[in-house]
This record gives C-alpha cells, sequence and structure tokens, in this order.
C-alpha cells in the first residue's frame, strides 16, 4: 500500500553537492552579471547588517533548502560579482570570509516538511547586500522546487490506501531535470526514467518504424545489457498480449479509459509492471489508482507546476 506518511523515504538521497554548486553559481551569474547589484551597493551602506526569513506565504511542501543555503554560502565566499576576480577569491577564501561579509543560513524545516501558510521556513542573518544579491535566486530555486513537491505531494495523498506510486516523467525544463526529479521524491514521489541513456521504453513511433511491437522489443532486447530494463508503451489490449508474449518488464498504459485499464491490468496478472499514463488528474487519479496499476506518471508534476509562494522579509 502507498503511505504518504513515508513520503520523505527519499530525503537521504540527496542532491550531488557539485551539481548544487555548478547550479547556483550559473544562476548567480545570470543574476549578477558583470557589475554584481548596483541597487544595493547603492543604497545599502557597505558593512550593513541585517536578518530576514524566509516565509511561506501558502501551505505546501518545502524542497530547494540545499540550493538556498548554497546561494547564501556563494555569496559570502566572494561570488557577489559574477567576475573572474570574485570566482578566484571563492577558490582562495573558502569559508574565511571576514565575518561582516558573510551570510549565515539557519534551516527551520526540512525537505519534504508540510508548513502551513506564516510558517518561517529558514533564517538568513549577516551582510545586508549580500542578502538582497541572494534573494531572488535563492527564492527562484525554494518556490520552483517546492511547488513540485508540494502537488506531488497532493497527488501521493490521493492515492494513499492503494498500491499506486506517483512518478514523474522526462517532462522538465533543461538543465533542470535533476532538481525537479529530487523535488518529487521530497513531496513523496518517484522517478521515472532520468534520460535517453538509463532505461528502454519502446514508444508509438518506435514501433512504427519497426514495424510491430514483438519486431521492437526483440531488436531492444539484443540492444539492452542484462541490467537495463525494457518498458512498451501500449494503448489497446492486443498490442498488450504481443508486449507480454515478448517478454517485457513493464507496459505503459497510454490514455487508456478505466474499464480497459482494469482488463489491462487484468491480462498482465503480474507479469510484468503496469504504469498508467496520460491526462492524470487530482481529480482522476485516484480511480486510475483504483483499477490496480503499480505506478501513475504525472507530467503535470515538472511541465506546468504553479511555484509554492515563499516570500523573504526584513526583520528589524
Amino acid at each position: 500500500m502507498n503511505d504518504p506518511a513515508g513520503a520523505r523515504a527519499a530525503e537521504a538521497e540527496a542532491l550531488y553537492p557539485g551539481l548544487i554548486k555548478r547550479l547556483v553559481a550559473d544562476a548567480l551569474t545570470e543574476d549578477l552579471g558583470l557589475a554584481g547589484d548596483i541597487t544595493s551597493r547603492a543604497i545599502v551602506a557597505e558593512g550593513a547588517q541585517a536578518r530576514a526569513a524566509i516565509v511561506a506565504r501558502r501551505a505546501g511542501v518545502i524542497a530547494g533548502l540545499d540550493l538556498a543555503e548554497e546561494t547564501f554560502r556563494q555569496l559570502s565566499v566572494g561570488r557577489q560579482l559574477g567576475s573572474d576576480r570574485q570566482i578566484e577569491s571563492v577558490r582562495q577564501l573558502g569559508s574565511r570570509a571576514p565575518l561582516d561579509c558573510q551570510v549565515v543560513f539557519e534551516r527551520r524545516v526540512g525537505d519534504g516538511d508540510e508548513v502551513a501558510a506564516g510558517a518561517t521556513v529558514a533564517t538568513v542573518a549577516g551582510a545586508a547586500r549580500l542578502i538582497l544579491a541572494g534573494e531572488r535566486v535563492a527564492l527562484n530555486f525554494l518556490t520552483h522546487m517546492s511547488g513540485i513537491a508540494t502537488l506531488t505531494r497532493r497527488y501521493v495523498e490521493a492515492v494513499s490506501g492503494t498500491r499506486a506510486r506517483i512518478c514523474s516523467t522526462r517532462k522538465t525544463l533543461p538543465g533542470l531535470r535533476a532538481i525537479e526529479k529530487y523535488a518529487v521524491r521530497a513531496g513523496g514521489g518517484m522517478n521515472h526514467r532520468f534520460g535517453l541513456f538509463d532505461a528502454i521504453l519502446i514508444k508509438d513511433n518506435h514501433i512504427a518504424i519497426a514495424g510491430d511491437v514483438s519486431q521492437a522489443i526483440q531488436r531492444a532486447r539484443a540492444h539492452a545489457g542484462h541490467m537495463v530494463k525494457i518498458e512498451v508503451e501500449v494503448d489497446d489490449l492486443p498490442t498488450l498480449r504481443a508486449a507480454l508474449d515478448a517478454g517485457v518488464d513493464a507496459v505503459l498504459l497510454d490514455n487508456m479509459d478505466l474499464a480497459t485499464l482494469e482488463r489491462a491490468v487484468a491480462l498482465v496478472a503480474g507479469r510484468a509492471l503496469t504504469e498508467a499514463s496520460g491526462g492524470m488528474t487530482l481529480e482522476n487519479v485516484a480511480a486510475v489508482a483504483a483499477t490496480g496499476v503499480d505506478m501513475i506518471s504525472v507530467g503535470a508534476l515538472t511541465h506546468s507546476v504553479p511555484a509554492l509562494d515563499l516570500g523573504l522579509d526584513f526583520m528589524g
């Protein structure tokens, strides 16, 4: 059975630190350009100190704290201008920046935690210019990833009590797939393949080129190593029967109505993993799960998810 209380089971599967550093460095370079935050340099006195809280404007599930913290860490060690000189200072200073040029990031919750509207997610304290310079980058990561985690959690809750697990797809923003799929895990979901390289999914166009589903599976089986799973997308029962006869590992039951899904699950009878896909919404996902499918893939978790409203409020 699916257990939404276990939604944070994937929390231990943290993002690779090198990936976090690269994404944050790229985001800071994009935002600060060649001259840094010219507004704050003009208005805020050098050495001015401040405290601020990252606050949830709406209830939701948090994800992306590592990237938010890394934003202020990089600024604290000299990335604030994004120039070659600052990049070199990161290598030289490490964490030894002067105290009045640092920002301390303190978490109040963890990734995967559900928070109420008005809850403090984290606090930052230190150099006012750096807090302002990092505000938008940190919030961009947090709001996007928390939006994914929040929507995922709602889907997970909707199928609670069934065997179905909610999983993400490759419908992600270019360059952000790893953190978007991490956010799905933080929300209690699972990940489908990460790319074209780690699993074989034979879709309708592959079958059309190969001639029929059996031919496509045979060619894939001859090419794949023993560690590579093979899944076939099917949209009717005759194609499903052919895929099962060919010994496929998983079947993606695409855009089937509920009655056909039920028949498909019965036909598979445990011989392959079953995955439902196509048009999944919070309104219909429970009924889909009740058919007995193992997985339900939801592209909306990443391709059109609304951000979770979070803000950074300065404190007196």
